[in-house]
């Protein structure tokens, strides 16, 4: 695809407002759409020096947190290979931890309770240690499992030790050889490869700059260790937008874009989640997925709108500083680059099941269902009281959203053909309100309506 210029000149006017408003040594940034990066611009000089040498967009930045995703990604790739389920506890697979009762989606969901970060000095800005070291400090609980969304940079530590256990190989190259290989995403490391930017933090009183130090982080990597390019993370950006090729089923990437564990401020309506690794945003009815990454010197984010595919990569060397960007950015392009709805097309396969169509009654609450693509079903609206979507599964279907996601839906027909009853999660529905020509569960009074 291909973007009209002027497009791609309003683009690069915002990020080179972003670098000179908010003082950034350098950014670079790119957008996603149908799978291919359709605009990227670097602005700026890693060494933050006027005579410094200019940034690219093959120019390495540290991603932080953005380490994380592909962290998941490998346990839920271990968990499609059956070596491991997300209800298993930690202990089960990781023995020595003090907290065996923690399952694999509490860790992978920020839900399991553990502690923030690691105990001793800032590890963010200090040599790591082994895994036998980290265990040995003793990192605890700060909450019962399960029962509220807590970060926890330690979390994604054990999960990366779970990977390296499940796999007989370090996490690092578990992720190289299933994702990164795979996707040709050659310059995402575990330690900067040249071209790379170093880690810079910027006087805020002054435009002066400070050298962040860079390290092995040890057990803690998994975390936050990665460093990657605006090439290749926009081809994480894609695989977020469905382009996962063999790497991760299309399905399980789905399950790990449910909004799980809310990120709730006291006081504030939420707007942001964390699904099965991924993080999740509410945006005036538009939901996004990806994750923010921040180490000192460098701050990235990727970001996903879930029902287009479109997506922004953005990294810039700055402990801190970086403004709104990231979705100016995506906003801009959608908005100069608006995505034709496909065209309606009648669909044939659709008459097998056009004789479910129409009214429905569960009790005296109205229901209406309709036929949808892929030969789904759509009983009431979506997103209004128990309004949900079913998708075929066997000789019946399964709900795919809100109340009745995951449960069996199943159509019960007379002597004649006629489709009577639904019998959904053991709820009934009937075409009339307690319609006496379909068995009711409890038995219908002899008046009937009187």
């Amino acid at each position: 695809m291909r973007i009209e210029p002027s497009t791609a000149r309003s683009l690069s006017q915002r990020l080179a407002v972003e670098q000179s408003t908010q003082r950034l040594p350098s950014i670079a940034a790119g957008i996603v759409r149908d799978g291919q990066l359709v605009w990227s611009d670097a602005i700026g000089a890693p060494d933050g020096r006027a005579d410094g040498a200019a940034t690219t967009t093959d120019t390495q930045y540290r991603i932080g947190s953005i380490s994380k995703t592909f962290v998941a990604v490998e346990v839920m790739r271990l968990r499609d290979e059956g070596r491991l389920d997300l209800g298993d506890t930690i202990g089960t697979h990781l023995p020595e931890v003090p907290f065996p009762q923690v399952t694999i989606a509490q860790l992978l969901t920020h839900t399991s309770g553990l502690q923030a970060e690691s105990n001793g000095q800032w590890w963010e800005r200090s040599e790591g240690g082994p895994w036998a070291d980290l265990m040995a400090s003793a990192p605890a609980l700060r909450s019962t499992p399960g029962t509220t969304f807590h970060y926890s940079n330690v979390g994604y530590a054990v999960l990366g030790e779970l990977i390296a256990r499940r796999r007989g190989k370090p996490w690092q190259d578990a992720v190289s050889a299933g994702i990164l290989t795979p996707l040709g995403m050659t310059r995402t490391t575990t330690r900067p490869v040249e071209p790379a930017a170093p880690g810079l933090a910027v006087h805020p009183s002054a435009d002066l700059l400070h050298l962040e130090p860079e390290h092995d982080a040890g057990a803690m990597a998994p975390a936050g260790q990665l460093w990657s390019t605006v090439q290749d993370l926009a081809i994480w950006a894609a695989f977020l937008g469905g382009q996962t090729r063999d790497v991760l089923a299309r399905s399980s990437l789905t399950e790990m874009l449910q909004p799980i564990a809310v990120n709730d401020l006291a006081g504030a309506p939420w707007s942001g989640a964390h699904g099965l690794g991924w993080q999740m945003w509410n945006v005036a009815g538009r939901r996004f997925a990806g994750h923010g990454g921040s180490m000192p010197g460098f701050l990235a984010t990727l970001r996903v709108d879930i029902s287009s595919g479109d997506g922004v990569v953005l990294m810039t060397n700055a402990t801190s500083g970086l403004g709104p960007a990231t979705s100016e950015l995506l906003d801009l392009f959608t908005e100069h680059e608006p995505i034709a709805p496909a065209p309606w097309r009648a669909d044939q396969s659709q008459s097998a099941a056009l004789d479910l169509t129409g009214l429905w009654f569960w009790g005296t609450y109205e229901f209406r269902l309709a036929l949808g693509t892929d030969g789904e079903l759509r009983l009431g609206t979506l997103g209004e009281g128990r309004g949900a979507r079913f998708k075929p599964a066997g000789d019946g279907w399964t709900g795919m959203d809100g109340y009745y996601r995951g449960e069996p839906l199943r159509v019960e027909r007379n002597d004649t053909g006629r489709p009577v009853r639904l019998v959904l999660a053991s709820f009934v529905f009937t075409r009339t309100p307690y319609d006496d020509a379909a068995e009711v569960a409890g038995g219908l009074h002899p008046a009937g309506w009187h």
